[in-house]
């Protein structure tokens, strides 16, 4: 199968985790991706990935907080390969901390990933996806956008913001024949579950609330390449008729109390 072969992806966040996994996953059915990350390191581990898959991969170093860099990155990838078929907006940054303990400067750090760096991204390949007559959006938020939790508003209120963006995107767009859609992934075995040095997927809280009394119905945490699968998806033209969903991720998760 090679749902996007010839086409030329962006992928935020795409060294670890499940940027990385949607690159590989688009990689293999014929994608040219281009990943974004701060880490120079990791980047470049994750292009050499890429490369032995196949396709034109291309690591840009970029912090996509600040609109100049998520620019650059735009300009590299049109230079590169001429066209953007698809953006992956994964980015995201993640710490535990108190409410009125929180700094303004924290705060927004949070937002200008999560949201600020997604708006830029976003309206930026839009131009180059309205020149060329379309294109695929997907965003990938969080089951934290729609539920409360403590130590981590600043985390939950920006993907709140990123799921309206989603939609007012959608609407905005479709127009220029872009698609924008988003995933809300659950607990998910990645880099952002080790908080305060520890895993929370492997503390005893998780293993007896979320698994042994099955809050999450399917009784285990998730995994990047299932998330990959599902933006993949969304980014084919099998979702041709899918604008301004968000689709849960989460093995069931968000449908409990």
């Amino acid at each position: 199968m090679s749902r996007f072969e010839g086409k030329t992806a962006i992928v935020t966040g795409g060294a670890t985790g499940i940027g990385l996994a949607t690159a590989k996953l688009l990689a293999s059915e014929g994608a040219n991706v281009v990943i974004a990350g701060r880490d120079e390191r990791r980047g470049t581990a994750a292009l050499a990935e890429l490369a032995a898959i196949g396709g034109k991969p291309l690591f840009v170093r970029t912090d996509i907080s600040d609109e100049d860099a998520v620019r650059h990155l735009i300009g590299r990838t049109m230079a590169h390969r001429g066209r953007i078929d698809v953006l992956i907006n994964n980015a995201a940054m993640f710490y535990e901390s108190d409410f009125l303990q929180e700094t303004t400067d924290r705060w927004r750090a949070v937002f200008d990933t999560i949201v600020n760096g997604a708006y830029w991204c976003t309206r930026e390949a839009a131009v180059a996806m309205k020149e060329q007559g379309g294109g695929v959006i997907v965003n990938v938020s969080s089951i934290n956008g729609i539920r409360a939790l403590n130590r981590s508003s600043h985390y939950n209120s920006a993907k709140g913001a990123l799921d309206q963006l989603t939609r007012c995107t959608a609407a905005e767009l479709s127009p220029h024949g872009i698609r924008v859609n988003g995933v809300a992934p659950g607990f998910i075995d990645t880099g952002l579950s080790v908080v305060g040095g520890e895993n929370e997927l492997e503390t005893e809280w998780f293993k007896r609330y979320y698994v042994g009394e099955r809050k999450i119905p399917l009784a285990r945490p998730g995994q990047s390449e299932e998330v990959a699968a599902v933006i993949a998806f969304l980014a084919s033209e099998a979702a041709s008729y899918v604008q301004g969903a968000i689709v849960p991720v989460d093995g069931g998760l968000s449908i409990t109390f």
